[in-house]
């Protein structure tokens, strides 16, 4: 790290910030839990295992079209959870909030916060409530953390995809960037652009009892950074090459104009209620048709494969019939999106 002073870059979930992380956090707090760099950690307690996870919330604006900042908070950490294989529980709730939040809206994030909890079958047991002076934050900061119970049977982790394995995408990506993007910066589209901000638990349960669960290797929620980022994080940790095809990337039309007209790549754009799974060959129809079933995997799709290849490494087979590298960004596209 070049620089002596912290930029909104590093807390992207690009380079920049895993140099952070890397270089910074791992050296003093080292450990193989947290060196694993799952969404969570995963842990062994009395010949049960457990997955923690923790996330605070800083989107801006606090209210967009599909969700605020509240039942983001609840699905980001529940599906956190869900990705290390676990059956979400409990969840703990933080709040900052500046001075002069409006009472009005604490009440309608609070409310919303219910609901999602209720929806993902969890129970928020714990929390803690800070006010700081006006002007020493933005309205409001949430942290939620949680921990889940993993089932017998179930293992994944970042570590794990193998050649040969198909990657799954549940749906379209980039829904909850431009969403976030177009209401912060005013703009309006014919079309209605709204975050996919949803709870994946109960979606993910139903792929494990659709196959054997050893078929599911990785489960990953491409949040910061998107599906690129989340892709290149895959190939590192487990040291193989991921291709992907464009043309089966599901992206709306809607939100590929405004990526068009706004410069950004769909690719490295945040989504909060989609998932990729790293799953074997033999299981893959099973576990695809049940993901179509679900309401948050309509339109999902086989978007490519993992191969022996340039390990750590993805490429990505364009639409003209060529090949480029599918890079982690240095920093993000747009922050503050979660």
């Amino acid at each position: 790290m070049k620089n002596d002073k912290i930029l909104l870059d590093h807390g992207s979930g690009g380079k920049i910030s895993h140099s952070l992380t890397k270089n910074m956090m791992l050296p003093v707090f080292d450990n193989a839990m947290l060196a694993a760099l799952n969404d969570g950690a995963i842990f062994e307690l009395e010949g049960k295992r457990f997955a923690l996870s923790t996330d605070s919330y800083t989107v801006d604006p606090i209210f967009f079209p599909g969700g605020n900042i509240g039942d983001l908070a609840i699905n980001g950490t529940v599906n956190d959870i869900a990705m290390c294989g676990a059956t979400p529980l409990y969840l703990s709730v933080g709040l900052i909030i500046e001075e002069g939040l409006p009472l009005e809206d604490l009440d309608t994030i609070i409310k919303t916060m219910g609901r999602a909890a209720k929806a993902a079958g969890v129970a928020v047991i714990t929390g803690d409530t800070k006010v700081v002076p006006r002007g020493t934050a933005d309205r409001i900061f949430i942290n939620t953390s949680g921990i889940g119970l993993i089932p017998e049977g179930i293992h994944v982790a970042s570590v794990n995809a193998r050649a040969g394995d198909k990657v799954i995408l549940s749906g379209t990506i980039a829904d909850h960037g431009i969403a976030i993007l177009t209401r912060r910066e005013g703009l309006s589209f014919e079309t209605s652009l709204q975050s996919d901000s949803a709870a994946l638990n109960h979606l993910i349960e139903k792929m494990f009892a659709a196959t054997d669960p050893a078929g599911i290797h990785v489960l990953r929620d491409p949040t910061r950074g998107g599906v690129g980022t989340a892709l290149n994080e895959i190939a590192e940790m487990s040291e193989v090459g991921v291709e992907i095809i464009e043309d089966k990337i599901p992206l709306k039309a809607e939100v590929a104009g405004a990526c068009e007209l706004l410069g950004f790549d769909p690719l490295y754009l945040a989504n909060e209620g989609k998932l990729l799974a790293f799953v074997a060959a033999e299981c893959v129809d099973a576990v695809l048709q049940t993901v179509r079933s679900d309401p948050c995997g309509q339109d999902a799709a086989v978007i490519g494969e993992v191969v022996s290849d340039y390990p750590g490494k993805v490429f990505m087979k364009t639409r003209i019939g060529g090949k480029r590298i599918v890079d982690m960004l240095a920093g993000e596209q747009l922050p503050r999106i979660c």
